[in-house]
């Protein structure tokens, strides 16, 4: 029986390959059908092998959301299957998430002061293969922060300043960080969604 949603086609949930509750919630909300299963990769192994084939940096988000989209779909036969991911470059460096409270408040003094982006992609697959995808990138200005500024920043948020690349979530106590954002809101959360549900209507998968 197909579950209840204002928008999803499907016969039966949209499959979310990863762990990430804001990208479960976006979807949610803008009325899609959804069943989250983590797909069992090493991200770092994945990325390392994208780039030792001569991949660009700017790939790697595309790169990791195929991976978790086809690890997921062969071992769900039938099944529409989204992966998708985030990185962060600045200065032609990646960053990833910080490990703790230490490594968060060094990467925020890195990016003091800079200009640095955020791509965004989505890999959707079906029966071990990938059907489409996409990839939207966001030019983020981070203002100039103090060592004190930055520690106090941290310390007020908690878990959410280890919790997303970069060390802060731009729906939160992050917008303190920026002085200016050039590009979509849904990509700094980590899923081009309008782009996604651009093509889930292409294909009826939604009204």
């Amino acid at each position: 029986m197909k579950p209840p949603a204002s928008f999803w086609l499907g016969d039966r949930e949209l499959i979310l390959a990863s762990g990430s509750a804001t990208r479960r919630s976006m979807l949610e909300n803008a009325g899609l059908a959804i069943e989250a299963i983590r797909p069992d990769i090493d991200e770092r192994a994945v990325e390392a092998d994208f780039l030792a084939a001569g991949g660009e940096v700017s790939g790697v988000a595309a790169a990791l959301a195929v991976a978790k989209a086809l690890a997921v779909s062969r071992q769900a036969s039938g099944r529409w299957v989204l992966g998708a991911d985030q990185t962060l470059t600045c200065e032609g460096t990646a960053f990833h998430k910080p490990e703790d409270e230490n490594a968060a408040l060094l990467q925020i003094a890195a990016l003091s002061g800079k200009r640095h982006e955020l791509s965004s992609a989505f890999a959707l697959a079906r029966d071990g293969a990938v059907i489409r995808g996409g990839v939207r990138r966001v030019g983020m200005d981070m203002r100039p922060l103090d060592a004190a500024f930055i520690e106090s920043y941290v310390a007020q948020a908690g878990p959410a300043a280890t919790a997303s690349v970069g060390g802060y979530q731009i729906e939160g106590l992050g917008a303190q960080l920026f002085s200016a954002i050039d590009g979509d809101y849904f990509t700094i959360l980590g899923l081009p969604l309008l782009d996604l549900l651009a093509v889930l209507r292409e294909l009826e998968l939604l009204a």
